[in-house]
């Protein structure tokens, strides 16, 4: 086996292992919600630039995830009337209906334990955003130098959007996972199996054929 087909060999083991290490990589953090009649739309802005209509429902919630596309979702089923119900229309204000989902025990860090999922009904003036909402019925909050929302109504007491392993915080309350998007091997993973497969081969075959030739 050449020098040249050993570190090939090498580096793609050294693939496999970097694949499998960035599937169990997640971030600590709390999402932002939309509701969209019976579902949670992910926010495609954050707290601070969102301006709510009156009757708007949002949510947030604390979580170990990858990315948005497999965050928990807040759970809990309360709509505007039922969270509004004791807060009656007044002229110059508007509300917002808020749902926090301070999440599970496995997504908590260590030592703190997840106050339980509560939901809140802001009266705020008609130009004011989600995170003026939020300040209204959740102080006190916790935001760092990139006015990343880090803290809701002081869960959790430190960190923010801190990298941590999922296989230890996986959240026990999200959908069961199908075949597409379960959270075996990757396609990366396969193809560094392969690549180590034939870089093997070829070096067994170039083996033989020396030996062969010096026959």
């Amino acid at each position: 086996m050449t020098r040249r087909v050993v570190l090939f060999l090498l580096a793609a083991f050294l693939l496999i292992g970097t694949a499998g290490q960035a599937q169990a990589a997640g971030y600590r953090y709390w999402s932002f919600w939309d509701r969209d009649g019976g579902k949670w739309v992910y926010a495609t802005q954050g707290p601070s630039l969102v301006r709510p209509s009156d009757g708007d429902v949002q949510g947030f919630r604390f979580a170990v995830s990858e990315n948005s596309g497999d965050a928990a979702q807040p759970r809990g089923t309360a709509d505007f009337a039922s969270i509004c119900a004791k807060t009656p229309a007044e002229d110059g204000s508007k509300r917002v209906a808020l749902v926090l989902d301070f999440g599970t025990a496995s997504d908590a860090p260590s030592g703190e334990t997840p106050p339980a999922p509560r939901t809140a009904c802001a009266r705020v003036s008609p130009d004011a955003t989600t995170a003026d909402a939020l300040a209204a019925v959740a102080d006190p909050l916790r935001y760092n130098t990139n006015a990343l929302l880090c803290a809701i109504a002081g869960y959790p007491k430190s960190g923010c959007g801190e990298q941590v392993s999922q296989k230890q915080n996986s959240s026990a309350t999200e959908a069961p996972k199908t075949a597409e998007d379960d959270d075996g091997p990757s396609v990366g993973l396969y193809a560094g199996i392969a690549v180590v497969a034939a870089l093997a081969g070829a070096a067994t075959w170039q083996a033989r054929r020396r030996r062969n030739a010096t026959r």
